[in-house]
């Protein structure tokens, strides 16, 4: 992996090996979980470990201090090897408060250890989190290894030397935990302490308490001979890595296909979980031509977007499904309009406001058919953070080839979640061929509806383009001319050009590729944030001697031409979505073939150990 840093001398340690490990920081939602967690990955990132995360925070700004309801926790799965999950047990979970414990511990493993901030346990803060008794002394913990640490005192004596004040001073025990962590794990600080530096560039003393508490936290792992392991570098295909979420490489996608159609990038948002980060990525590209604008609702948003397509920009705007609820009108108008505008749908739990921190998968219909009349559009799916990359310039060739509308879809584990990336050459990236028309039919008007022989596209004009003038709006137009036409039969010939136009897609995607063992007789079937899990519980099941195979669909509509293919090879068809079985109905309604749902509404990712026995219930 290049950039990869060495690990921190650690003079003495006897250091057990170990090919993974799987931690969860918890405490409440002021305590900087979700910073010591995204520090720990990114020097877990740098140090060569293959990684998965998985975030989880409340949806309120700020819950009660001390309460279940305020728990922020952030677990990171990191190995020696490819791992596909963010794990399902931990092995360690670092608790800052009786709420963080209470709301974790029945998901740690038995005999995983607890790091347990004991200062925290005062009758107060149990009382809050609904304890009647201490747990750190009425054997309520046996089955585990308790390290109680007095987190809060120690940072506090840390950092008395910087003079920050009291508050800002327990504000540092994060830090703290991130050193224990560090020494037990071999993760260097040094990566940390200069981010620390720099992001409290303005603000030294800050910088000094929390680099104070860090350095405590580090030794007194040392001093208090805490278990030391070591997790190897994992052995990655060769070439330069960076740490992405799914949201990062969503935006990162969009820059390269603006790039590679020599389209400037307009994105027309509005702020709603978990979308709100593919904005403020963006936003920080404008040496690559990128435009954000914030729009005052969702509506606005997508007009804007479809307004910057009809001028000759590459229109994107994200949201989630409240979002895409409210752009279902102007969708529409972009399938009647046939302009090239990319829809980012981040799913989460919904119906209505939902679980807006929580990550589903029960958009899928929405996005098949939510939009009144005949409107087929494309849909293509991520299926984890570093395929967003992928399925953003996929979703782009497609919208500007066919012109055409593309839903993408993602999902709150995908966007929050983080990998590593293996960053492509420019060479790998596809061509995403651009052409406007530049001149009117030779002794004709310009004709706009004057459709591409082999993808039924029609031409793309630039406004202002002497001689391309030509009337637009949501009224039915007539083929070729694109004037208005209530004619029954010409509304019959564009409903189905249109239908037809995205069903020829099919000739322009890949085909479903199966793994798996070739004398298999069930196949497992998912989309989207699933594949990690199923990926997981197919191997295992296949080195217990199952014989199971997988397909992960990235194109949900059309279907790859080889999926009917595919389905009838074999005797089951398993379909494990974070839905009520949504592609279940597609398969079957599209096939006339029996499928088999497995289905989670949780707003929680499956894990991998239940969804191997429910299958192995169903072999």
């Amino acid at each position: 992996m290049s950039g990869q840093i060495a690990p921190p001398e650690q003079a003495g340690t006897d250091r057990q090996e170990v090919p993974h490990v799987v931690v969860r920081f918890a405490g409440d939602s002021g305590d900087g979980m979700q910073l010591t967690g995204d520090r720990f990955t990114s020097v877990s990132a740098a140090f060569g470990n293959d990684l998965s995360t998985m975030p989880d925070f409340p949806a309120e700004i700020r819950a009660p201090a001390g309460t279940l309801a305020g728990v922020s926790a952030f677990q990171i799965h990191f190995s020696d090897h490819d791992i596909l999950t963010p794990g399902d047990e931990p092995g360690v979970l670092v608790a800052m408060n009786p709420a963080a414990l209470k709301a974790n511990i029945k998901d740690v493993m038995r005999g995983g250890m607890l790091i347990l901030n004991s200062d925290s346990f005062d009758e107060r803060n149990l009382d809050k989190a609904g304890y009647a008794a201490d747990p750190l002394g009425d054997g309520s913990l046996d089955d585990y290894q308790l390290c109680k640490i007095p987190m809060t005192s120690m940072t506090m004596d840390a950092v008395k030397p910087t003079g920050v004040g009291k508050k800002e001073a327990e504000r540092s025990k994060n830090m703290f935990a991130l050193g224990v962590l560090s020494w037990m794990y071999s993760r260097p600080v040094e990566p940390t302490i200069e981010y620390l530096e720099k992001k409290f560039a303005t603000k030294p003393a800050l910088a000094a308490a929390n680099v104070a508490a860090l350095k405590a936290g580090h030794a007194f792992g040392e001093t208090a001979e805490l278990s030391a392991f070591e997790v190897k570098p994992a052995s990655l295909a060769p070439g330069v890595y960076r740490r992405i979420t799914g949201n990062q490489a969503l935006a990162f996608g969009l820059i390269a296909a603006s790039v590679q159609a020599q389209l400037p990038l307009f994105l027309g948002s509005y702020p709603i979980t978990p979308a709100s980060d593919i904005l403020h990525e963006l936003s920080r590209y404008k040496n690559f031509g990128v435009r954000t604008l914030q729009a005052e609702d969702e509506i606005a948003a997508i007009g804007m977007a479809l307004g910057a397509a009809f001028s000759g920009h590459l229109g994107v705007t994200t949201s989630s499904g409240p979002g895409l609820d409210l752009k279902a009108e102007t969708l529409g108008l972009a399938v009647s309009l046939e302009l090239p505008l990319i829809v980012v749908n981040i799913q989460r739990g919904g119906p209505s406001t939902g679980l807006p921190t929580k990550t589903e998968q029960a958009d899928l219909l929405h996005a098949m058919y939510g939009r009144h009349g005949e409107a087929p559009l494309p849909i293509v799916s991520s299926y984890s953070p570093s395929s967003c990359f992928w399925a953003a310039i996929e979703a782009a060739r497609i919208a500007v080839k066919y012109m055409t509308p593309v839903i993408l879809l993602s999902d709150g584990f995908i966007a929050n979640g983080a990998e590593p990336w293996l960053i492509p050459k420019l060479a790998d990236l596809p061509d995403i061929s651009t052409s406007f028309a530049s001149q009117p039919n030779a002794g004709e008007d310009y004709w706009p509806y004057l459709r591409d022989d082999d993808t039924l596209a029609r031409p793309w004009a630039i406004p202002g383009t002497p001689g391309l003038e030509h009337r637009i709006g949501g009224l039915e137009k007539a083929d070729v001319t694109g004037n208005i036409s209530y004619d029954p039969e010409n509304h019959q010939l564009m409903t189905e050009l249109r239908a037809a136009k995205i069903k020829g897609i099919e000739e322009d995607i890949a085909p479903l590729e199966v793994e798996g063992p070739d004398d298999a007789r069930v196949l497992v079937l998912g989309w989207g944030g699933t594949y990690g899990q199923i990926g997981e519980a197919c191997g295992r099941l296949n080195a217990g001697g199952h014989r199971v195979a997988r397909a992960h669909l990235r194109h949900l509509n059309p279907l790859p031409k080889n999926t009917e293919g595919v389905l009838r090879r074999f005797n089951k068809i398993v379909v494990p979505e974070l839905n009520m079985g949504q592609l279940s109905r597609l398969i079957q309604a599209e096939f006339l073939i029996e499928v088999i749902s497995i289905n989670q509404v949780k707003g929680l990712p499956f894990r991998a150990a239940e969804l191997e026995e429910r299958l192995k219930e169903l072999i």
